[in-house]
């Protein structure tokens, strides 16, 4: 089968974000198909930028790059570059079909805007139009953004989403309870699947070391026998740090320690709340290569994921780092309000109300007086829920599935 995925910010591990396009592409490649992704020049997730537009093999996947302007922040800058990728992708559609010869063209773009481009690509090669949602657009700027329906971008933003919903030959949803928005919208039931995010499994068997910095702090507080939760990840407002802090902050003398590795916005807002009010059980230490990872993970006692409550957590959630939490094998303490339950469906910690110190603080202590044996069933059965439901060969197999039953 040939493939197409338009993903406009489209990356690679060397690269960086967005990497589903990638992976699978990589699993899709290894059992005999053709795989192009089309993505664009600029993208505010990626490190590393392609050096000029055109076609690029990178790691054995065929990409083509369109050109687009750069950008920063979400002003109007980001909204023309939308608007340049997807128009060029409309005035070539007719060359790509012809070039490439899809069965399946895949818009991907996080915004609804590509789904024009993609129809037409679709009509030209006699192919199926699938629209796969990462965010609910243009909810997610309206709720997150407070940005109005009546406002112009939101405006066609809407009618590209109902577009893509009454044109699409398929809808497949990272997020598992989005099927009542879409068929609100003109999806017709039957056409909406789930795929949900995951894991790569050879990153597990590959992994690097932790920085000597990052080995030190650990080593010395297991010396002294000291309980560790571990975050890794933004430091963002959305991520809800300051409950943690507060709830470990309560278990000082209980010879619990909270590490968190990463970086962002509110990291230093963090730091001085720590220093501020003296608190001594918690660590900042910066982020790592997502190839060690597995090493800093398997090093730490209970993982803590949590964000704010959001209206649009409604539709469910698929964050990687809890995946790689349970791949670490270890509890843990979920402290998000959304339409699904990872931790609940794998048995593999505690689900608490986000936002909720005192919540968190009595999760992550129950852990603690639990022994060392029960812990460790909690870490294996989110490692064996992950292996069984959220590698990325078995996601590529289930998405591969839907597109053959087209």
């Amino acid at each position: 089968m040939n493939i197409l995925i338009i993903n406009h910010y489209a990356g690679s591990p060397e690269m960086g974000m967005e990497f589903r396009p990638y992976y699978l592409a990589q699993e899709w490649k290894k059992n005999g198909h053709n795989v192009i992704i089309v993505g664009a020049t600029y993208s505010h997730l990626r490190k590393k930028q392609p050096e000029k537009s055109g076609e690029q093999a990178i790691d054995g996947i065929d990409y083509l790059w369109v050109k687009t302007p750069v950008y920063k922040g979400n002003g109007i800058k980001r909204f023309i570059s939308m608007l340049v990728f997807t128009i060029k992708l409309w005035i070539k559609a007719k060359r790509i079909a012809k070039t490439f010869c899809p069965d399946v063209v895949i818009a991907s773009s996080t915004y609804p805007l590509d789904n024009y481009s993609v129809n037409r690509i679709a009509k030209f090669s006699n192919s199926k139009h699938i629209y796969e949602i990462h965010d609910i657009w243009p909810l997610s700027p309206m709720e997150l953004g407070g940005m109005s329906k009546f406002h112009p971008f939101i405006v066609l933003m809407q009618m590209a989403e109902n577009y893509a919903y009454k044109h699409s030959d398929a809808v497949v949803s990272i997020l598992p309870a989005a099927k009542e928005h879409c068929v609100e919208h003109g999806l017709p039931e039957s056409k909406f699947f789930h795929v949900p995010n995951g894991i790569v499994e050879a990153d597990w068997q590959v992994a690097q070391h932790i920085p000597e910095t990052h080995s030190k702090l650990i080593s010395h507080l297991k010396s002294n026998n000291s309980f560790l939760v571990g975050f890794t990840g933004a430091h963002g407002v959305a991520n809800a740090l300051q409950s943690v802090i507060k709830a470990v902050a309560m278990l000082k003398d209980k010879n619990i320690s909270l590490i968190l590795v990463g970086s962002g916005q509110e990291k230093e807002n963090l730091m001085n709340y720590v220093k501020k009010n003296e608190i001594g059980n918690v660590y900042f230490l910066p982020p790592v290569s997502k190839y060690a990872i597995p090493d800093l993970l398997g090093k730490m006692d209970v993982l803590y994921i949590g964000l704010q409550k959001q209206s649009l957590f409604r539709f469910g959630i698929s964050p990687n780092k809890i995946f790689d939490y349970m791949m670490a094998g270890k509890p843990v303490v979920q402290a998000i309000e959304a339409g699904n339950d990872i931790v609940s469906e794998a048995h593999c910690g505690f689900s608490v109300e986000p936002e909720n110190e005192k919540e968190i603080s009595y999760a992550i202590e129950k852990l603690s007086v639990m022994s060392d044996s029960e812990r460790v069933q909690l870490g294996q059965n989110g490692r064996e829920y992950v292996l069984e439901n959220h590698t990325y060969s078995i996601i590529a197999k289930k998405f591969f599935n839907i597109l053959n039953s087209l």
